[in-house]
C-alpha cells in the first residue's frame, strides 16, 4: 500500500513538472531552412532570459478543459533576448487557466552580436511556420482553426506585426502541407508592443486587436495609440487599455506597481467575452 501511495505521488509530481514545462515542437524536424546545421547548438538560458536560439520551436501548454481557442505567444527582449518566463510561460498560464491552448514562441533572435538572422526575413519566418504549424495540429489539439490568435510583448509585438496584417498568407510553391496553411491570426494581443512594423494603413481584412501599454512608457506606449486610430478609420474592431502609469516590462501584471496594471489581464478575459471568443 506504501508503494502504491510513493508511486502516485511520483507520477502526479512528474505531471505537474511536464505541464509547467509545457511540450516543446521545433518548427522544423530537420533544422531551419538553410541553416539546418546549426540545429543542434545548444540554447542558453540564465533567470529570465533566453539566448542562442537556432532551432526555433513552440512550447505547448494544454488546459484541463479546453474551449478550443489558441493564442501563439512572442515574448520581448529587443531581440536580443527571450522573455520566456515573465512573458511567456506566465501568459501560457494565464491563458490555460480560461480554457484556451497557449504556444510560446521561441524565435530566432536578429539583434545579437554576430546573429546570421534578418528581422524580415528569418525571424518572421518563425512566427508564420509557428501560426501554420499550429493550425496543422488544430484537430489533434482540439483547437478552431477560426480562433486561432497572437500576441506579443514589446519586441514580440513586432513578430506580430509580421504576421498580422498579411491576409491569407499562404506559400504556394511548396511540398510542405504546413507551408500551404493561412499564417495570420484571427486575433492580436499587443502588450507595450514595439514600433516597428506598424502599418501605415489598416485594411478590412486586419485581425481584430486588443491594445494595452502604460502612458509613461517612452518607447511603447505611442504605438498602440497610433494603431487605434488607424483602426478606427479601417472601422476594424479594436480595443485600447492606456494606463497612466506603468512603464514598460510589466508583463502579465505580477511585477506591476500599481492596482490597475496588476489586474489589466482581467480586462482581457472581460474582450475575450465581450466578444464571443469562448463561443464553440
Amino acid at each position: 500500500m506504501q508503494k502504491e501511495y510513493i508511486y502516485m505521488c511520483i507520477v502526479l509530481f512528474s505531471n505537474l513538472i511536464f505541464s509547467q514545462n509545457g511540450t516543446k515542437i521545433s518548427l522544423w524536424e530537420n533544422g531551419t531552412p538553410g541553416f539546418e546545421k546549426l540545429k543542434n547548438e545548444p540554447e542558453q538560458s540564465q533567470d529570465w532570459w533566453v539566448r542562442n536560439i537556432h532551432n526555433p520551436s513552440i512550447t505547448a501548454f494544454f488546459p484541463e478543459k479546453p474551449n478550443g481557442m489558441a493564442v501563439l505567444i512572442c515574448p520581448g527582449g529587443g531581440h536580443e533576448n527571450l522573455v520566456f518566463n515573465s512573458e511567456g510561460k506566465d501568459a501560457a498560464e494565464y491563458f490555460t487557466n480560461i480554457g484556451v491552448t497557449a504556444f510560446v514562441l521561441k524565435y530566432r533572435l536578429a539583434r545579437t552580436k554576430d546573429s546570421p538572422y534578418k528581422l524580415e526575413t528569418h525571424v518572421k519566418q518563425d512566427a508564420e511556420r509557428a501560426m501554420r504549424l499550429i493550425r496543422s495540429k488544430a484537430a489533434e489539439f482540439k483547437i478552431d482553426t477560426n480562433r486561432i490568435g497572437a500576441m506579443g510583448f514589446s519586441a514580440g509585438g513586432e513578430i506580430v506585426a509580421l504576421i498580422a496584417y498579411n491576409s491569407n498568407n499562404v506559400l504556394k510553391n511548396t511540398s510542405d502541407a504546413v507551408d500551404k496553411l493561412d499564417a495570420q491570426p484571427n486575433f492580436q494581443i499587443l502588450v507595450y508592443p514595439g514600433p516597428l512594423f506598424i502599418p501605415k494603413e489598416i485594411k478590412a481584412d486586419a485581425p481584430p486587436a486588443f491594445l494595452v501599454a502604460a502612458n509613461d512608457d517612452s518607447c511603447c506606449s505611442a504605438p498602440i495609440v497610433e494603431l487605434l486610430n488607424r483602426y478606427r478609420k479601417a472601422d476594424v474592431p479594436v480595443e485600447m487599455h492606456l494606463y497612466s502609469k506603468g512603464g514598460h516590462a510589466f508583463n502579465m501584471g505580477k511585477r506591476a506597481k500599481t492596482n490597475a496594471l496588476k489586474t489589466w489581464s482581467q480586462r482581457l478575459t472581460d474582450w475575450f467575452e465581450d466578444n464571443d471568443y469562448f463561443v464553440k
